[in-house]
Order: structure tokens, then sequence, then C-alpha cells
């Protein structure tokens, strides 16, 4: 029986020696909690941008929304210009997210380009319209905002590239330069995003819609 009394003995102290279990969750709780707490104040940035714009908007208020002290946002963000610039981008990967799932979607090239036209111009799109080239300004004074706009162009332009090249090869349509195509697409639906705000003169979104039909029709099947 003594032996076995003494390996008992052992297995305890060994046990005593292990670290507890949950040092390894509180290391893991430390970068969550950032993580969820830089999320929380970006989302509440959003609906602040799109009521006021980016002027409007100042650390006071993205703490108030986000429910946090103002030391928080200013612990988490180096400056508002960051917060606000995760926010816009925040709002349009999604917004172009949702774009490219609709064209994703379609049976063909053709297809997606006239899904994507449909997609851009809704009576619901004039609030990211504002917020785009609110985030557009902005890049005249802070190079976080104009790098982000860059990034997003790219990507924009590629997708749109994509789209050509799949209907080019599907027959449906003849085009020499897709990427030039795309800047040129990109730039016209920029145009008519501002008319359609500014209103002067007026445009509606069945009218904006057939303007870049009608483009696409000149330049990939004319």
């Amino acid at each position: 029986m003594a032996p076995h009394h003494t390996e008992d003995v052992r297995v305890t102290s060994r046990s005593e020696r292990r670290p507890p279990r949950r040092a390894v969750a509180a290391s893991a709780r430390t970068r969550q909690p950032t993580e969820v707490r830089r999320r929380l104040i970006v989302e509440a940035a959003v609906p602040l941008i799109a009521e006021r714009g980016t002027k409007a908007v100042g650390v006071r208020e993205v703490a108030a929304a986000a429910g946090v002290s103002v030391g928080t946002v200013t612990y988490h963000f180096e400056s508002v210009q960051e917060v606000l610039s995760e926010a816009m981008v925040l709002h349009i990967e999604r917004y172009y997210a949702a774009l490219s799932d609709a064209a994703g979607q379609a049976t063909s090239g053709a297809e997606g380009l006239l899904l994507l036209i449909d997609a851009l111009f809704t009576e619901d799109t004039d609030r990211h319209w504002r917020m785009w080239f609110d985030y557009w300004n902005a890049g005249e004074r802070d190079q976080t905002f104009a790098r982000g706009q860059a990034e997003r162009y790219e990507s924009w332009h590629g997708e749109i590239r994509a789209l050509v090249e799949r209907g080019r090869a599907e027959g449906d349509f003849r085009c020499d330069d897709p990427a030039d195509f795309a800047h040129r697409f990109s730039a016209l639906a920029d145009g008519l995003a501002l008319r359609r705000l500014r209103q002067v003169p007026a445009l509606s979104v069945a009218d904006a819609r057939r303007h870049l039909r009608r483009f696409v029709e000149a330049e990939l099947r004319g």
C-alpha cells in the first residue's frame, strides 16, 4: 500500500505546480475586448456620418453614440479621423459587397453588369452617395481617407472589369480594353450620382439607370 500512497502524493504535487487554466482564458480575453470595442465605436460612427457628414462629427459625438467615454475612443484610435475613416470603409465595403453578390449571381457577365447598374441607383442609395462624396472630399484633407478611397476605387474597377471580361468571353461584349472601360463607367456613375444628389438639373433613378445602360450598349455592343 505504501508505494500506491507515494504515487498519489506525487500526482497531487504535480497538479499543484500546474498554472491555473484561467490564466490562458484571461490572455485571450485581453485581445477580444479590444477588437469588439473598436468595432462598437466604428459601428456607432456610421449613422453619425450619414446624418451630419465627417466635418460635423467629433470624438465626443462618437463616444456618446457608442456609449463609451472619450478616453475609451482615444485609447483605441489615434484620432477621430481614424474612427471616421474606418466607419466610412465599413459602410462602403458593405455596400459594394451587396453589389458584388447581386452581380455574382447573374447567369452572364452582361446580366451582371445590368444588375450592377440597377443596384447603383435606387431610392435607398442616395444615403450611400452622400457618404461617398463626403469621403471623397475628406481625402483632400487627410491621407487616411485618400488611401482608403484609392483602395476602394481599385477594387471597384476590378469588379466592373471582371464582368466585362466575362461578357466578352461569353460573346456578348466587344471590348479591347476592359480596364479602361471600367474607369469610364465608374466616372459616369459618380457624375450621375452627384447630379442625383444635387438635382440641378433634376435626375430620377430611372434616368440615371437609363444613361448607364446606354453607355454600356454604345461601348460594349455598338
